[in-house]
């Protein structure tokens, strides 16, 4: 709305005395063409004239006005003021003069003062109409929005025929949310002046059933006169609003092409060019229109935003600035400035800009919008929210708040209420994509895959160049294992927004999951300087905390990653305002309350570990409760969780976190496990709350949590050593073997029983019998003995091993039962054709291929499979006398350097395959691409694909591969049980995240560190000696087959025991009230198995030099008592390299003493002179020693 600059009537001033005639008429003259000048834009030309006037007559008022108005609008305020001030001294009741100095002092931003004084002329002539406009428009900029309707209303009063005060009426009314009334006042103007020059601001509310009449109207005037170019312009208006925007452009374009000099028609054809993002010709139009008015304020702010649209950033910035120059109490462009702003990440400056629109029109609706906006990526939720529903009580239909409240508070988890929201801003933008896009996302969340992907492709419809709604199809896609169509989007999205950083990291994800490696290096650089940009710009990371162990980040930028989305979940949860928990005391004899959180109480490879460890625990001394993210799936998994448990809750019916929280903390939980992390199902807000005293991190998954409300993760030394500890938020509670379980030996009791079947004809035809070529296992295979010949044959060898401070040769030798028969012919062909079974000399044998079909609650590892099965290289084309490489893992796990070493195996073990699997099957041709690109021959051959198999044959299979090759970059966790489990050696390399270095932590705690390798070459030679020398071969498959029976990796009771000391120790820890450790300090809890555990402490002693401490130890072991490990320190100085400073170590004096010379030659030895559970403590105890060495010499 523009002030309105009043001008007095020529010829009115009484005050003219003694001047002859044709002076008076000359004078009467040049006024006048003062006024034309004004009229016309000359002001300087106006100015002149009024001055030689004013010297020929100083008391004429009507002179003194001009030259107000003029230097008002030459932006000479101070100038303004004077003739204005002159004017009233010469004529106190001179309205007009009061209302210019009003429009100065609006201008100054003096509001109270402006409206003062319109008021005051007001109060002197009270049918003065422009000093009511002004005194609206002065309201209106102060807040009190419902005296300028008044004003405007009494200016309507006088003189209804005002069709632009209608209109400066109409949109106060509609940005109030009073539509019907705004309706009402627009049909009067209508009425009123149909052929007025512009109603475009009431297009919105034209209602469809008046165009008619109204185009009628138009219509008639253009037959009665075809050069009327107002009727013309104002048809394009009427066509506009009926969204017929090509007849719109050729009526507005006509309105020109007749009156070259219509600055309205000009105006709206660049607005209607903008909206059909025409913007070149809209650009065209706006320049014109400049040239016609060079000082039009809204035309600038206009073309502004077709820059801003262009991505002409600068320039819009530029435009914007010089519309607020010519208008400065201009909010629109205030507001669209700070759009432009924002975009260019000056945020500060950009919420400074929307705070001024919102104090010239604290009712403007985008304002509130859009500083609800920068409230939310700042974190601050609930003043978000507060501005999102400001702008929907302001304007109740306007859909972009609902869209953004909608996202608001699906964040928050409310997804009904946002669902709500989305559906209210589709009903009042029924073509407003972006709303479709989130809606999908909220369906998604939702698990309504069907309608996320509806409303997506609806976004996309209604916009094909939306980037956004493609990538979110594209995750839809991906998620449902359609890769080929989720890349093909990803990549239309980039095409449509190249700086889009959300799609480029899921197109890089897809990638991976797929082995494609084109430009990998360029794709990996270019990921980690977008996740260290968002990291910068303290924004969420576009890679997902579980996603960024696949990708070169440093460790802090890992962590960092995981903490964002742990301050989400911080935020999700604070609007609940939900007071904090206080904890009882624990009573002396109480037991200590352990609660398991998890989605994966179901069918899920994170209950076929640990579904045992509930019921094993000892009810004398722990109350165990499970909490269940996840309904109940009707299996054997969740029935064994909720049958043993002491507690069974199903917390999926307690949608509300807080809820949730109280619940569990309802139950008195000491210690509540996370076994769930940030992947799928996990509820991590539940855990923001802090319904128990000690938190941690367990089992499920492979990384820290990043967050301030995890206490522990439970991990182990090899998993999770000292020198690494920089990756983790939370305290190391470390396990005294491995942190990980499987339950394979209550799942699968029938692979302890195996016999190997060989065919006496192809025995005598050469072929060689391995252990690996068919085997039959079953929980009773005695009725095979009938079938042939069986036999015993001692399968092994010797393997050099060092003990403590000496190398010697170990023995591992197994018995393994080899049944020749005549012919393997009926086996080979039910294996051809893929029966179901065939027999032997009437015993009948299962195809271990069909076990789905036949047998589907045992094939899933729910029911131990009760026929004897048959596993051969037969059912998945492997060559019989060939060494089987194999790799279970999904093909993400696989990168370049990984397929690197393998081909470099292959290539080094000539007779040798790679058996790998179709997870998914698009990563196939990728793979066999990229060995041939690393020089494998034949690798068609070389490499074999298979299906992804039912559990049980998933693990079963194993036994006729011969070795398993790890994938260094995220290890088999899982996978790797299964196979060891099915007696298939792994060779792993650890690298330096959790989710590398467990397969090597499975293999210590087997007790097979030799296959554990220290770097890529030695990766190689470890698995290529496998492969070339079949004694060795021999010998470390039969210690796996060996030591997986009495090692405690499968050992799920000891574990549950281990455990339980461990929970202890955490709890203690937190009665203790020891303080949370800073940065410099690191508390390790080692547990000792049934000896107890020992704490240490790594922390600064001074700012150049650290130590290690034992805290606490309640060790002992049958060897004698341990008591002295927490009373005795020795302090032991490190050499370090010139101009380094020293290292103290702090270590416990335990057997009896622990010298200065026993802890200097420490790092070389294996273990200190304690038997049973106290060596692979002392074994810890050396690795912490030496990863603290190794950190200092550094």
């Amino acid at each position: 709305m523009l002030d309105r600059h009043t001008l007095a009537h020529l010829g009115d001033s009484p005050r003219i005395r003694g001047m002859i005639p044709h002076d008076r008429a000359a004078l009467s003259a040049l006024a006048d063409l003062a006024h034309r000048e004004y009229q016309a834009g000359n002001y300087e030309l106006a100015e002149h004239h009024c001055m030689q006037v004013w010297h020929q007559d100083p008391e004429n008022t009507s002179t003194l006005l001009l030259l107000s108005s003029i230097h008002f609008q030459c932006r000479r305020m101070d100038k303004s003021a004077y003739f204005s001030q002159l004017a009233i001294k010469q004529n106190p009741l001179m309205a007009e003069a009061y209302s210019n100095l009003g429009n100065v002092f609006k201008e100054r931003g003096q509001l109270k003062e402006a409206i003062d004084n319109y008021r005051h002329a007001l109060n002197i002539k009270p049918d003065f109409i422009d000093g009511y406009i002004n005194l609206a428009a002065a309201l209106v900029a102060f807040g009190d929005t419902e005296s300028a309707v008044s004003a405007y209303a009494t200016a309507l009063q006088y003189n209804p025929d005002l069709y632009c005060v209608r209109s400066d009426l109409g949109n106060l009314l509609k940005a109030l949310g009073r539509l019907d009334e705004a309706k009402v006042r627009f049909m009067n103007w209508v009425c009123a002046a149909p052929f007025a020059l512009d109603w475009t601001p009431f297009a919105a509310l034209v209602p469809s059933r008046i165009t008619g009449p109204v185009k009628s109207c138009y219509l008639k005037a253009i037959e009665t006169c075809p050069t009327f170019a107002v009727a013309w312009s104002n048809l394009g208006c009427v066509f506009n609003a009926q969204n017929e925007i090509w007849l719109a452009i050729h009526h507005f374009e006509k309105a020109v092409t007749l009156d070259p000099t219509f600055l309205d028609a000009y105006i709206n054809l660049g607005n209607v060019l903008k909206e059909a993002r025409i913007f070149d010709r809209a650009v065209a139009a706006y320049l014109r229109a400049l040239t016609l008015a060079p000082n039009h304020a809204v035309v600038h702010g206009n073309l502004a935003c077709v820059y801003y649209e262009q991505n002409l950033i600068d320039l819009a910035i530029d435009t914007y600035r010089r519309a607020i120059d010519l208008q400065p109490n201009f909010p629109d462009a205030y507001c669209n400035l700070a759009n432009a702003l924002k975009e260019k990440g000056k945020v500060s400056e950009a919420e400074e800009y929307y705070n001024t629109a919102l104090s010239l029109y604290p009712s403007h609706a985008d304002s509130l919008n859009n500083l609800a906006n920068i409230k939310r990526e700042q974190g601050r939720s609930e003043e978000a929210i507060r501005l999102y529903l400001r702008a929907l009580e302001v304007y109740p239909d306007f859909a972009v708040a609902h869209s953004n409240l909608a996202s608001m508070l699906q964040l928050q988890g409310k997804l009904q209420e946002a669902l709500r929201h989305y559906r209210e801003a589709i009903r009042i933008s029924p073509t407003f994509a972006d709303a479709y896009s989130n809606m999908g996302n909220t369906l998604k969340e939702l698990q309504d895959v069907s309608g996320a992907m509806q409303c997506y492709q609806r976004a996309i419809q209604i916009n094909p160049a939306f980037a956004d709604a493609h990538s979110n199809l594209a995750s839809i896609m991906k998620d449902g294992g359609n890769l080929a169509e989720a890349i093909n989007s990803y990549k239309t999205a980039l095409k449509l927004k190249p700086n889009f950083p959300d799609a480029f990291c899921n197109l890089a994800h897809c990638m991976q999951i797929v082995c494609d490696w084109s430009d990998y290096k360029e794709r990996m650089k270019k990921l980690v300087s977008i996740v260290h940009e968002q990291l910068e710009s303290n924004r969420l990371p576009s890679v997902h905390p579980h996603h960024s162990m696949l990708y070169p980040l440093s460790h802090a930028q890992r962590r960092r990653v995981a903490s964002k989305h742990a301050a989400l979940c911080l935020e999700k949860v604070a609007i609940l305002h939900h007071p904090p928990f206080r904890f009882m005391k624990r009573q002396p004899n109480q037991r200590l309350r352990i609660g398991y959180v998890s989605s994966d109480f179901c069918n899920h490879p994170t209950s076929h570990l640990m579904q045992s460890v509930p019921g094993l625990h000892d009810r004398s001394r722990f109350e165990v409760f499970c909490y269940s993210l996840s309904p109940d799936d009707g299996t054997t998994f969740r029935a064994k969780v909720n049958r043993e448990a002491e507690h069974f809750v199903d917390l999926s019916t307690i949608a509300c976190h807080g809820k949730a929280a109280d619940r569990i903390a309802s139950d008195g939980i000491h210690i509540l496990l996370n076994m769930n992390g940030y992947t799928k199902g996990a509820r991590n807000e539940i855990f923001a709350l802090k319904p128990a005293p000690v938190q941690a991190m367990w089992l499920g998954y492979p990384g820290t949590s990043g967050s301030s409300f995890m206490d522990f993760i439970i991990t182990d030394g090899v998993t999770s050593p000292f020198h690494l500890a920089d990756q983790y938020s939370e305290k190391l509670a470390y396990m005294p073997k491995t942190f990980f379980i499987g339950d394979h030996a209550q799942m699968f009791p029938h692979m302890r029983n195996r016999i190997i079947i060989e065919s006496a004809e192809e025995v005598a035809g050469g072929l060689r019998t391995t252990d690996s070529s068919m085997v039959a296992c079953g929980t009773d295979i005695k009725p095979l003995f009938s079938v042939g010949t069986l036999r015993e044959m001692i399968y092994g060898g010797r393997i050099t091993e060092q003990c403590g401070s000496t190398i010697k040769e170990v023995p591992y030798y197994i018995k393994v039962h080899i049944l020749t028969v005549p012919s393997l012919q009926p086996v080979r062909e039910m294996i051809r054709v893929n029966a179901a079974s065939c027999t032997l000399n009437n015993v009948v044998l299962q195809n271990g291929f069909t076990t789905q079909q036949t047998q589907s609650r045992a094939s899933a590892g729910e029911e131990i499979p009760g026929n004897i099965i048959i596993t051969s290289r037969q059912h998945y084309g492997l060559p019989e006398d060939a060494i089987v490489f194999c790799n279970f893992n999904q093909l993400y796990k696989i990168d370049p350097s990984t397929m690197k070493m393998w081909v470099e195996i292959l290539k080094l073990v000539p007779n040798s395959v790679l058996w790998l699997l179709r997870f998914p099957a698009a990563g196939e041709a990728n793979v066999i691409t990229a060995a041939a690109d690393f020089g494998l021959q034949n690798p068609h051959r070389r490499i074999i694909f298979s299906n992804v198999a039912p559990k049980e044959e998933h693990v079963r299979r194993g036994q006729v591969a011969d070795i398993c090759l790890d994938t260094p970059l995220c290890n088999g966790h899982t996978t790797g049980m299964d196979v060891l489990w099915a007696g298939c050696p792994v060779v792993t390399l650890p690298l330096e995240s959790l989710a590398s270095r467990v397969a090597a932590s499975q293999l210590y705690c087997l007790g097979c560190p030799e296959l554990v390798a220290k770097s890529p070459e030695d990766y190689v030679r470890i698995a290529s000696k496998l492969g070339n020398n079949r004694e060795y071969l021999h010998a470390i498959r039969a210690k796996v087959w060996k030591l997986r029976e009495t090692s405690p990796l499968f050992n799920c009771r000891r574990y549950t025991a281990d455990l339980e000391l461990l929970y202890e120790r955490m709890y203690q820890q937190y009665e203790s009230g020891q303080p949370e450790p800073v940065l410099d300090t690191m508390s390790v809890i080692v547990s000792v198995g049934c000896s107890g555990w020992v704490v240490f402490e790594f922390f600064s002693l001074t700012t150049n030099s650290t130590a290690l401490r034992c805290i606490e130890s309640t060790a002992s072991s049958q060897a004698g008592d341990l008591g002295a490990f927490k009373t005795v320190e020795t302090r032991v100085g490190l050499t370090k390299k010139k101009n380094q400073h020293p290292v103290e170590l702090i270590t416990p004096n335990f057997s009896g003493s622990l010298s200065t010379e026993t802890c200097q030659s420490l790092a070389a030895r294996q273990e200190v002179g304690v038997e049973g559970d106290m060596t692979f403590m002392n074994w810890q105890i050396q690795r912490l020693w030496e990863q603290l060495r190794q950190s200092a010499s550094r």
